[in-house]
């Protein structure tokens, strides 16, 4: 799984999954440009790595997509990690916060292959996020669900327009990051109960989700699919 001399992208924050994803494409050999809307936490967040260097961008903003294809050129692989999530029964959902969600992770990453695919060399890929809660449909999940799964879509439909470029989805389960820190000292009983429930009998890490994202980029036979990496939840 070697990404010698390649260029990838990687959109999202300096921590949980993004990180992971980029220290893993770095070691595997490429140049990975780092790019979000807080450049200076990123910055810090990489502060010393060599091999990383950190731009700017908005998902929710095409012209600053645009702008960031100009600035970087040519590149191998694009990976969007960035999400906004809308969480809550459907009583209680907030328009705004829906149309973020989408904005961001369906949206943002369309605008992205509109802007980068013409960039990407070839033997290249386009890696964006979904997520477990378009396979396991739950109450107070809804427009989390509706999210990925347009995501999903998203991913087949750009994987047969912009062929022989690869286009995949990854979907993570729950997976150990600071996104569960919220829930306090309910978190360690919420990830005993979904270590017993899943199949796989553990919480996934975010070295579980990067090595899924460096199979997408890798491997030249796989496009306009979802790879799950979830323990088995939706199964439950």
């Amino acid at each position: 799984m070697t990404l010698e001399d390649k260029t990838v992208l990687v959109i999202g924050r300096g921590g949980g999954i993004a990180r992971a994803v980029t220290l893993a494409a770095r070691d595997a050999g490429a140049q990975v440009v780092t790019a979000g809307r807080n450049q200076d936490k990123l910055k810090a967040a990489y502060d010393g790595e060599p091999g990383i260097v950190s731009e700017y961008v908005d998902l929710t903003d095409e012209a600053t997509i645009a702008a960031l294809g100009d600035r970087l050129g040519q590149v191998d692989h694009i990976v969007s990690t960035a999400s906004a999530r809308a969480r809550g029964k459907l009583a209680d959902l907030d328009r705004d916060a829906v149309r973020q969600s989408f904005d961001t992770k369906v949206i943002g990453p369309l605008m992205l292959a509109k802007h980068l695919a013409p960039r990407i060399n070839d033997g290249g890929s386009l890696t964006i996020f979904s997520g477990v809660a378009a396979a396991k449909i739950a109450v107070g999940t809804l427009a989390v669900a509706i999210t990925n799964g347009a995501a999903d879509v998203l991913a087949r439909s750009l994987a047969v327009e912009l062929a022989p470029i690869r286009v995949n989805a990854v979907s993570p389960g729950v997976i150990d990051t600071g996104a569960w820190d919220g829930l306090g000292d309910r978190k360690a009983g919420y990830f005993e109960e979904m270590t017993e429930r899943n199949p796989a009998r553990r919480i996934g890490t975010p070295d579980d989700v990067a090595a899924t994202v460096l199979f997408a980029m890798t491997n030249t036979f796989v496009t306009g699919t979802t790879l799950r990496v979830d323990g088995g939840e939706p199964l439950t």
